[in-house]
Parts: structure tokens; C-alpha cells; sequence
């Protein structure tokens, strides 16, 4: 499937990957409605940081993805559904697991339901590589158990079975893209990398983190992005769910060090209890295997970690955008 003039919706545009991928397909020439959340302040999150003569090509929409009526009205003339709105912070699900269900489950519901009834011909639903949970064998692939150790991915492995029994039960063609640790510019605040090179770039002489000894495969946004693109493209990737990593590991702290070196050496760290998940929360190895997506598309990743990093910090070392973060608060 080629997506020049194809008219595609994302869901969730005004966030991080969502206005990333925003960008890159009015690149690919397609036809772009950014479906973004309504608010009083008529803000469009990240896109609105945006040129705008890339904004000129874009149409937005302000809704809520739990309002059924406004997401088939959005859905409706679209050929493709790109589904990335969530609620996606794990500590801020043990305060509100209603409302990650209301957003992750019954919103994905809402968009299965519009694509079905309106024809779309492919429909991605975004994924988290937290819902297999700590790694019971590495690399992790698609066929690993999944394990619900927060609401949030709880919630996400339902959203991820709602889209699966869509496909099987009534043919709509719907691919689950199932990132692994994305970062990059326009993070969330709540992300660890934004967490320490914010601390770090404020000229804190300390930095607050949680638990150090976690491990994660983190994946640069522009690779994140260009494998939602290629599974779009594929005709091969139609009721498959596919990772997004890059499949290489690093633990919290090593990735605080690298950081710590780069920016503010001699920096120490403090473990902030109030940011220590509970002991069988908290997922202590992810490391993914893209053999999958490489099988599939035409993807491969471009970005290792420390270029991904390097591009992260020189975003982050603008006033202007490091000023949209609050290095003295711990952002839940």
C-alpha cells in the first residue's frame, strides 16, 4: 500500500510519537487529519511547536477518543487509522485505572468499531512493549506471554485483543505496532530520559531517580515512527502484531551515567523512594526482537543509543523547549 493522497487519521497527534509521525507522513504526501484532544485552551500539544507550512497540511480534528460519536465523525473519509491516543504513564495508573480503561480499552473500542462500520482499509493500534511484562526469555517476540503488571498495560493488552478479535471476528484489517521504549524529542515530562537530562541541563548538582537496576531497549521516535510507516505500507503485516525495537539493552543506570558524563559529570544520584514502582509492578528487563518487522517491511533501525541521545540532548539544550518541562517536580 503506497500513502501519497492516501487520507490517514492519527489519533493521539498532539503527542509525542503522534506529532512525529504527523510530520513524517505529510513527508510520505499523504492527506493528514490529527485527531488531538479537546481542551478549552484550543491547544493542539506538540503540533503546535510545528512549521507552519508543514501545519498548512495537516487538518485538525479536537475530540475525545471516548466519545464514540466523535470518533466515527473523525473517522469518517478516512482510508487509514493510525490509533496512538492513550492514556500511557504506569505510576499515574495506580491513581486512575478507571480512566486508563474509559481511554485505552473503550477508546480503542470506539476507533474498531468506526473503522469497521465506515470501511477503512487498514487500521493500526498502537501497542507497548510493557505488556509482556518482565522478560521471560530475551530477545522477546511476538509469542511471548503477555503479564499485566500495572492498570496501565493491563489495560493495553485488552485494547490489543479488542483490535485482534476485530480482525478475526469480522476481517478488519488491523495490525497491532507494538514499540518498545521510545524517546526523543517532545518526550513526556514523566520519561526517564527527559526525567535526567532535564535535572541534568537545569545545573542540579544531584538528580532524583527510582529504581536503577531495570533494563530497557530504548528506540529513537524517527525509527518508532518509520516502523509505523513500512507496516502501514505492508500488505504482509494485516492481523499481525509487530514489535518496534531496536534490540539492544541498556539498565536505567548505565543510561543515567552516559548522561551524567556527557552533560554534568561528578553529578550523583539520589533514589527517590517516591518514584520506586511496587516490587511486582515494576518491569525489570525488556530487550525486543525486531525480527518480525524486519521480515515483513522494509524497516531497519538507523538510530544506535548514543545518536539517539545526541539528538535528544541538543533538542533539550534549547531555552524554549526545555522550558515546557519542570525539573523541580517529580512528573507522575
Amino acid at each position: 500500500m503506497q500513502l501519497t493522497n492516501k487520507r490517514v487519521l492519527i489519533t493521539g497527534a498532539d503527542g509525542f510519537i503522534g506529532s512525529h509521525l504527523a510530520e513524517q507522513l505529510v513527508q510520505e504526501c499523504a492527506k493528514v487529519q490529527a485527531f488531538v484532544y479537546y481542551n478549552s485552551f484550543n491547544s493542539w500539544g506538540w503540533l503546535d511547536t510545528l512549521p507552519q507550512r508543514m501545519l498548512k497540511d495537516i487538518t485538525v480534528f479536537a475530540g475525545d477518543v471516548r466519545d464514540a460519536s466523535g470518533v466515527e465523525l473523525a473517522v469518517k473519509g478516512c482510508d487509514i487509522v493510525f490509533h496512538l491516543a492513550a492514556l500511557i504513564g504506569v505510576p499515574f495508573s495506580y491513581q486512575c485505572p478507571d480512566a486508563y480503561l474509559e481511554t485505552n480499552v473503550k477508546g480503542t473500542l470506539n476507533v474498531l468499531q468506526a473503522s469497521r462500520r465506515l470501511g477503512i482499509e487498514k487500521v493500526l493500534v498502537t501497542s507497548t512493549s510493557e505488556v509482556y511484562g518482565t522478560a521471560r526469555y530475551v530477545p522477546i517476540d511476538e509469542n511471548h506471554p503477555f503479564q499485566a503488571q500495572s492498570p496501565y498495560s493491563a489495560t493495553k493488552i485488552a485494547a490489543d485483543r479488542l483490535a485482534e478479535s476485530f480482525y478475526r471476528s469480522f476481517g478488519l484489517p488491523v495490525v497491532i505496532a507494538r514499540p518498545f521504549n521510545t524517546y526523543g524529542p517532545r518526550q513526556s515530562a514523566r520519561a526517564v530520559i527527559p526525567t535526567i537530562v532535564v535535572q541534568l541541563l537545569s545545573g542540579a548538582t544531584e538528580i532524583k531517580l527510582g529504581s536503577l537496576t531495570p533494563i530497557r531497549d530504548f528506540t529513537y521516535v524517527k525509527d518508532t515512527v518509520n516502523g509505523f510507516v513500512e507496516l502501514a505500507k505492508s500488505d504482509q503485516s494485516i492481523g499481525q502484531e509487530v514489535n518496534i525495537a531496536a534490540g539492544q539493552e541498556v539498565s536505567i543506570g548505565q543510561l543515567a551515567k552516559e548522561l551524567i558524563d556527557q552533560l554534568s559529570p561528578g553529578t550523583t544520584i539520589i533514589c527517590d523512594e517516591v518514584r520506586v514502582r511496587p516490587r511486582e509492578s515494576e518491569v525489570e528487563r525488556l530487550l525486543g526482537s525486531n525480527a518480525k518487522i524486519k521480515s515483513l517491511t522494509n524497516w531497519t533501525p538507523q538510530y544506535d543509543l548514543p545518536r539517539g541521545l545526541a539528538e535528544t540532548i541538543a533538542w533539550f539544550r534549547d531555552p524554549m523547549n526545555r522550558s515546557r518541562y519542570k525539573d523541580y517536580v517529580y512528573n507522575v
